[in-house]
């Protein structure tokens, strides 16, 4: 998935807004004023600064957050945020579209189930 794939999929979500709270460039999607995800274009550690990728941070379970770390090079603990609960997808084309969905899904679903029940319940309905 690219950038916009991303963005699409992300602002699809039910209840879902995107703003820019941390200043342009940086999109930060919300359910209910609540963030789930970042999306931005830049470069984390050695990559080359001609060519930046874009990037996502999603929450996470800590578990898998570490699973998905161990499995795909292009996840990494979540920059700027806390690394335990969140992780940065690199989106270089190497993480199947399927999986990356997955992740979106999850960081929504576990952002959701924090909510009271009574918001749960409308958004879960909207939301498949």
């Amino acid at each position: 998935m690219d950038h916009q794939q991303v963005h699409d999929y992300l602002l699809a979500k039910p209840y879902t807004s995107v703003s820019q709270p941390f200043g342009e460039g940086v999109d930060v999607y919300k359910v209910k004023d609540k963030m789930f995800a970042t999306l931005a274009l830049g470069k984390m550690g050695k990559e080359d600064d001609e060519h930046p990728h874009w990037r996502v941070n999603l929450k996470c379970d800590p578990d898998e957050a570490q699973a998905l770390r161990d499995i795909f090079s292009a996840v990494l603990p979540g920059y700027h945020m806390n690394k335990k609960l969140w992780n940065t997808v690199v989106l270089d084309g190497s993480i199947p579209t399927g999986e990356l969905e997955r992740m979106m899904d999850n960081s929504f679903r576990l952002v959701v189930e924090k909510m009271p029940k009574k918001q749960q319940g409308i958004i879960l309905a909207q939301h498949q």
